[in-house]
């Protein structure tokens, strides 16, 4: 008989994984492990619980380099702000595995964004360094709806900015070997605007005619507001 508790609602999950997501996808996983992995795209993303990078681009196992980490930010390649597993990750994917394109992807109503503003509580001590690195998108109002909207979206930017520092990257991009896409997923809408570097503007994805490639112009804004198709 099965002593499972009736609230180990994790270990049922994971009996599900293997009794019927895993059969009908075991080839690709054992294909993934005979010949290592080559994922195509490093994806950046906010730690956040409802973004799902799998779901928002409908990708299988093998296709994605993931690094997650509070509000989808991304280091300067100088070590000023320390050794950091996103700049780890970064150079593995672009490096290592080589992968053709790096994702940057912050969302809508991003709790990393709104306690930058309000300010983490005094034992977070890396909380509050980490934050630091958003303090250039942070706008001088109080922050409302739309002005989280903004910063969001400057965030993005900002780290497209700070990748573009990262020596190999800047290469790989001016080789035409590596593209860059900096998305906002507007969660309660399903939309994702990505970023047109060309005209500094966030185009909703269903209206745009690329994922957000470059060249890499300068973020635009229009007396103070966000340039949003």
């Amino acid at each position: 008989m099965d002593t499972l508790p009736k609230k180990d609602e994790l270990l049922l999950r994971l009996r599900d994984f293997h009794s019927d997501y895993f059969p009908l996808h075991q080839q690709r996983f054992e294909d993934s492990v005979a010949h290592r992995q080559h994922p195509k795209t490093l994806f950046i993303g906010c730690s956040d619980s409802r973004l799902v990078p799998y779901l928002l681009i409908g990708s299988a196992p093998g296709e994605l380099f993931l690094v997650r980490n509070v509000g989808a930010f991304v280091p300067p390649y100088d070590g000023s702000h320390g050794l950091h597993g996103t700049i780890a990750a970064i150079e593995f994917g672009a490096l290592s595995l080589k992968v053709e394109r790096i994702i940057i992807c912050g969302h809508s109503h991003c709790d990393a964004i709104m306690t930058a503003y309000d300010g983490a509580p005094e034992e977070a001590v890396a909380l509050r360094s980490w934050l630091k690195l958003v303090d250039e998108a942070l706008l001088p109002m109080q922050p409302g709806a739309e002005v989280l909207r903004r910063t969001e979206q400057r965030a993005v930017v900002l780290q497209l900015e700070r990748l573009m520092d990262y020596p190999f990257v800047r290469r790989s991009v001016e080789a035409g070997l590596l593209s860059l896409h900096d998305w906002h997923h507007v969660i309660d809408d399903g939309e994702v605007h990505v970023f047109d570097s060309k005209d500094g503007t966030f185009v909703s994805a269903s209206l745009a005619s690329h994922s957000g490639t470059g060249p890499y112009q300068p973020y635009v804004e229009h007396d103070g507001r966000l340039n949003v198709e």
